[in-house]
């Protein structure tokens, strides 16, 4: 047990120390750790690492998944749905096959189940690595969240059909697949996933809501994965996307239902589970090498051979994903070109409303159709004003990186496939081919492509005006509150007046002088947020000489501790991510 504890203590140290260091010198950390991983396991003395395969796929992926799903916008994800599809589902399915096919060409005796399965197992992409670098070097949010949706998605098309693969090559002497019963499968796989994952989803917020704990809330929100991961398996759908669905119902309802310590409490916690699986993961791809290559054995296929067909199948992959791309991107084009058409119908729906405003009977629904109209016209503002060209095509398609889902999902084939251990090989190849070619090229790919993040001082004035539209309810409803007989006395009134205007007009300033930051700094609200610091520097510290004389009860100084943080976080400007 100690060992163990050891280990677990050795692998902490060394994540939070390549990632340091990884930060100073401009390289992604998941790549770094794979290289860090494959030069400790070829240390003398050092064994060989075999993690059992349902470890990761049962107590890694789950928490893995919903992490990053809680995090995905949901308007974003619904917006970017056909072309996430598109990757997660229709690229995984067309490479799983065209790689599948090849392997059963190059190995005569490996059935054609075999072959597909181990198809299904290097199609994924696992993009931690791109969005990690996408995000350090400024990629608009379109492409992030398209990259971010297929990663939660096409490992959930990649184990169904390696599930369902597997299935037909026990039930069949000949090896052929039954299509009919794969799309079956597969259409129940998401489908009783989705209701699975959505009640779960649901479920946790109701209970939450009934918490006044925020710390008991995040316990129950480190349960959620599991508890719609388990029952999704056990009836045969996936439990990936259930996971998914549970990530992005919780992460959309939780603004609405749960309060703000809880937000914070989640964000963090779930921020720093995400931090260490994400990169334990990649260390430990790195570590399983040297087991990996000892364990060939026999005149079968060679270590050489292995990896030569892995690296076949890689630009395979590789090739598939650019023609993939491109034709999608187009598709894309002339979608958002076409959205003139919905504009020149907007003019005739709207006079129809008009006409049918004064009907209370329709009223619901004419109310219904405005929100409906508003969406789709916000949907195309904003798809436009971050359009897919040639550029975001080229950057998805290099970004098609492998992870440690294909290590895991290749080492849960049958122990009796013909090359079954070549085959491990073989997908560990992939993985750590596309891995650090693709990855340790990206920015240099980002860059030559041209690719440009959102322009700030665009977001800062959309920051200005979001401020003024919600203050705007606030002071109605201010007013409102003034007006009535038990108003609170005038002077109240006014103070929580001035609270309202102090963001927006602080939001105003920077839109107005961001790119002048001399001149910000004499603004009336930039003064104020540094002298305010200031007292709050002070105010922290006389807080730790009352706490090192012991001059109040510890519940006290704790509570007074939440109120400054509360106070220093509300000064301080987010970043891009809203953290």
């Amino acid at each position: 047990m100690l060992e163990y504890a050891l280990i677990g203590v050795a692998a902490i140290v060394i994540i939070v120390a390549v990632s340091a260091l990884s930060a100073r010198i401009r390289i992604a950390a998941p790549l770094a750790l794979v290289v860090v991983g494959i030069g400790i396991s070829w240390i003398p003395g050092v064994p060989p690492v075999e993690v059992e395969p349902d470890w990761i796929l049962l107590l890694l992926l789950p928490p893995l998944l919903y992490s990053a799903a809680v995090t995905v916008p949901i308007v974003d994800f619904r917006r970017n749905l056909s072309t996430i599809t598109g990757l997660s589902v229709t690229l995984v399915l067309v490479s799983a096959l065209l790689t599948g096919f090849t392997l059963s060409a190059l190995l005569p005796d490996l059935e054609l189940w075999a072959a597909i399965a181990l198809g299904a197992v290097i199609s994924p992409t696992d993009v931690v690595a791109a969005t990690s670098i996408g995000k350090r070097l400024g990629l608009p949010s379109r492409l992030l969240t398209i990259l971010e949706g297929e990663g939660l998605v096409n490992d959930a098309t990649a184990l169904v059909l390696l599930r369902t693969a597997i299935a037909a090559g026990a039930v069949t002497a000949s090896g052929e697949l039954d299509l009919g019963g794969t799309v079956l499968d597969f259409l129940w796989a998401v489908a009783a996933a989705a209701v699975v994952g959505i009640a779960v989803g649901w479920l946790a917020i109701v209970v939450r809501r009934r918490l006044d704990d925020a710390i008991l809330q995040s316990v129950v929100s480190f349960a959620v994965p599991f508890i719609a991961f388990l029952p999704a398996e056990e009836l045969g759908a996936s439990g990936v996307i259930a996971v998914v669905a549970a990530g992005l119902y919780a992460g959309n309802a939780a603004p609405a239902a749960l309060g703000v310590q809880s937000r914070l409490t989640d964000r963090l916690n779930w921020r720093t589970v995400q931090f260490v699986l994400e990169h334990g993961v990649f260390l430990l791809m790195g570590l399983e090498l040297k087991g990996i290559v000892e364990g060939i054995g026999g005149d079968e296929l060679s270590v050489g051979g292995s990896v030569l067909i892995g690296l076949l199948l890689a630009v395979i992959l590789v090739a598939t994903r650019f023609g993939f791309t491109g034709p999608l991107v187009a598709l894309l084009r002339r979608r958002e070109s076409q959205a003139g058409d919905f504009e020149e119908r907007v003019g005739l729906i709207e006079r129809r409303l008009d006409e049918l405003e004064g009907d209370e009977r329709m009223a619901r629904r004419v109310a219904g159709a405005r929100r409906r109209i508003d969406q789709r016209s916000n949907d195309i503002s904003l798809l436009r004003a971050e359009g897919l060209d040639w550029r975001g095509g080229v950057v998805i398609s290099w970004a098609g990186m492998r992870g440690v889902v294909t290590l895991a999902a290749a080492q849960t084939l049958p122990a009796d496939t013909p090359y079954s251990e070549q085959l491990v090989l073989i997908a560990f190849t992939v993985a750590i081919a596309t891995l650090l070619l693709q990855g340790a090229t990206l920015p240099a790919v980002i860059r030559a492509s041209g690719v440009r993040g959102s322009d700030a001082q665009l977001d800062r004035r959309a920051l200005a005006e979001l401020l003024d539209e919600i203050n705007e309810a606030g002071i109605e409803r201010l007013d409102a509150v003034a007006a009535a007989e038990n108003a609170p006395p005038t002077e109240v009134v006014e103070q929580v007046r001035d609270a309202i205007r102090l963001a927006a007009e602080a939001a105003w300033e920077e839109a107005e002088h961001g790119e002048n930051p001399e001149k910000l700094a004499r603004s009336p609200h930039e003064q104020f947020r540094t002298l305010r610091s200031e007292v709050l520097a002070a105010e922290r510290a006389a807080l730790l000489d009352a706490r090192a004389r012991g001059a109040y009860a510890s519940r006290i100084l704790a509570r007074v501790q939440v109120i400054l943080d509360l106070e220093e976080s509300r000064l301080g400007r987010p970043d891009a991510d809203g953290h």
